[in-house]
């Protein structure tokens, strides 16, 4: 059998197409940071206008994901991955387009509507066509795209804008989401069965969930104070990743230390390389200590150590950045525990919604946290334009990094909390039946 009809083989190719669409997505969201200065010349807008342009792709992500989870269960990923892949790249043309900031904000809104079915939807491909055994991997190998995406967003994005001009770049990156639109809607089917392939030994089958049982299903999750904790876990400190490593790290570089744009962006790819990292190793960790909470604590307090150093001193020497950078990115390992506790405690035909409205918490993070930095920083500003880019003081930006470590240290108070509960229902748990009226010898 060839790729084509060895059904574990042809997983691949139909994962293969997603991923590269999940890599679009990624360069797509974490593009701000190096066209911040063309963005400001081109559209002639503040600090507050950048974040919020920014923030526009966060908050049609993080709308669209509950929907999302409820489509991608009832149809599968092809039409849902296929569509979003060209819903993105048109976005992309109409972000180059823009004559104006308010066709720039709609156009990345668009951008936004289309990245945000992506993921869930390559989740959903995962579920129908690997083992249970192999979910778990496949979804840190899917997170790792991410940091993939980061990457390319970094250094080569900045070359080749240099080169080419922030236009033509982006409408480069268009053209490949339309090519790997069609590859998606090529190779990828709902499962094996689907595609007229013989089953996979020991993947279950995803049956449909109905929309009332989907109804119940977000009632619950309502009343869940463990969703809660991890929404806002979730929050507070992906989406102070996504903007230290998409929209500010970048400009305080530029400003704080003087550096161009090109080696500033070095340090966010940095940042990208742990977030390449992270999501798949400390995966594997939870999984061999058969702990998800205890880690996910660690985790998010080292997280809020590592970036108190910028508020805190300002100015620290750049290897110091370079490692704060770095661990920032690697904390995404640890963030993204928070999906497979949510998803571990509801049943299998509640995963999907119970996951997607956790993730979407992060990216309306990713889009208030970057706006409120903005607002922030036009506090601050000096009145200096350095290449197009307006120029905010120090003091600004220890104050604006202030913020995003306030929030990561709150979504460490909530996973202790969550452990806490976790505990407590263990003692309950653990106590014996009174099978005697109250009295215990």
């Amino acid at each position: 059998m060839n790729a084509l009809t060895d059904p574990t083989k042809r997983r691949w190719l139909g994962w293969g197409s997603l991923a590269v669409v999940f890599l679009l997505v990624n360069v797509h969201r974490l593009s701000t940071a190096v066209l911040s200065e063309e963005l400001i010349d081109a559209f002639a807008i503040t600090a507050s206008q950048l974040g919020t342009l920014h923030a526009s792709f966060f908050l049609i992500y993080a709308l669209v994901q509950i929907p999302t989870g409820i489509i991608a269960d009832r149809y599968g990923a092809r039409y849902v991955g296929a569509g979003g892949a060209i819903v993105l790249s048109v976005g992309a043309v109409g972000f180059t387009l823009s004559g104006g900031y308010l066709a720039a904000f709609l156009s990345r809104a668009v951008i936004g509507l289309g990245s945000g079915v992506i993921f869930i939807a390559t989740l959903r491909f995962c579920a129908s066509w690997f083992r249970v055994d192999e979910f778990a991997t496949m979804a840190g190998v899917t997170t790792g795209i991410a940091g993939l995406g980061a990457i390319f967003a970094t250094v080569p994005l900045a070359v080749a804008i240099d080169w080419a001009g922030w236009q033509p770049t982006v409408l480069t990156l268009a053209a490949v989401g339309f090519l790997a639109a069609g590859g998606v809607f090529a190779l990828v089917r709902k499962s094996p069965a689907a595609a007229g392939l013989d089953p996979i030994e020991n993947v279950p089958e995803q049956r449909s969930t109905s929309l009332r049982e989907t109804g119940g299903h977000l009632r619950a999750l309502l009343t869940d104070i463990d969703q809660w904790l991890l929404s806002v876990v979730f929050f507070s400190a992906m989406g102070t990743i996504l903007t230290v490593i998409g929209m500010w790290g970048v400009p305080y570089l530029v400003v704080v230390y003087g550096l161009d744009v090109t080696t500033a962006s070095s340090f966010t790819l940095v940042g990208a390389i742990g977030m390449l990292v992270g999501a798949p190793a400390i995966g594997r960790v939870s999984d061999y200590l058969g702990n998800r909470v205890g880690p996910l604590i660690a985790g998010l307090g080292l997280f809020t150590l590592t970036l108190s150093v910028i508020p805190a001193i300002g100015d620290p020497p750049l290897v110091v950045v370079g490692g704060v950078f770095l661990l920032v990115g690697f904390s995404l390992g640890f963030v993204m525990l928070a999906l497979p506790i949510i998803k571990e405690k509801y049943p299998p035909g509640a995963s999907g919604v119970a996951t997607a409205t956790v993730n979407g918490a992060g990216f309306l993070g990713g889009a208030v946290l970057p706006t409120a930095m903005g607002i922030v920083l036009d506090g601050y500003r000096t009145g200096e334009v350095v290449s197009g880019a307006v120029v905010y003081t120090e003091l600004g930006y220890r104050i604006a990094f202030s913020i995003t470590t306030v929030a990561v240290a709150l979504a460490f108070c909530c996973a202790v909390w969550l452990s806490v509960r976790e505990r407590g229902r263990k003692r309950e748990s653990e106590k014996p039946s009174d099978s005697s009226g109250g009295q215990s010898g």
